[in-house]
């Protein structure tokens, strides 16, 4: 593995830049529509799903469909500001289920739910 050495000119400033000439109205939204886009990456907001493995036992479905209804509640549960386990009875986790918009989990969801914020 080659290591890179540091030396003075590498920390040397780049030229400035040329003042920019006078454009017209067009090429300066073109310009700025360019740089807007360049300038922030864009985040996926949705993550593709995979499909799950076929030929497990219906248990391994219903512990992962449930450890990932867990996660969600527990996230949204921490953006609303609740840290501690144990100002998150089962009443205010049913609460988030239904302001988040998925079904009202059972009492071991709940229960997860607690672990994974603890």
């Amino acid at each position: 593995m080659a290591v890179a050495t540091i030396t003075e000119k590498s920390f040397e400033t780049a030229p400035t830049p040329p003042a920019p000439s006078v454009r017209s109205a067009a090429s300066a939204r073109s310009a700025a529509s360019t740089a807007s886009t360049k300038s922030a990456p864009s985040a996926p907001s949705v993550v593709k799903r995979k499909p799950l493995p076929a030929g497990r036992p219906r248990e391994w479905y219903e512990s992962h469909n449930r450890r990932l209804k867990a996660m969600r509640l527990a996230i949204a549960l921490l953006d609303s500001g609740v840290y501690q386990p144990g100002s998150a009875p089962n009443r205010r986790i049913r609460s988030t289920a239904a302001r988040i918009g998925i079904h009202p989990p059972s009492n071991t969801t709940c229960r997860m739910v607690r672990e994974l914020i603890g």
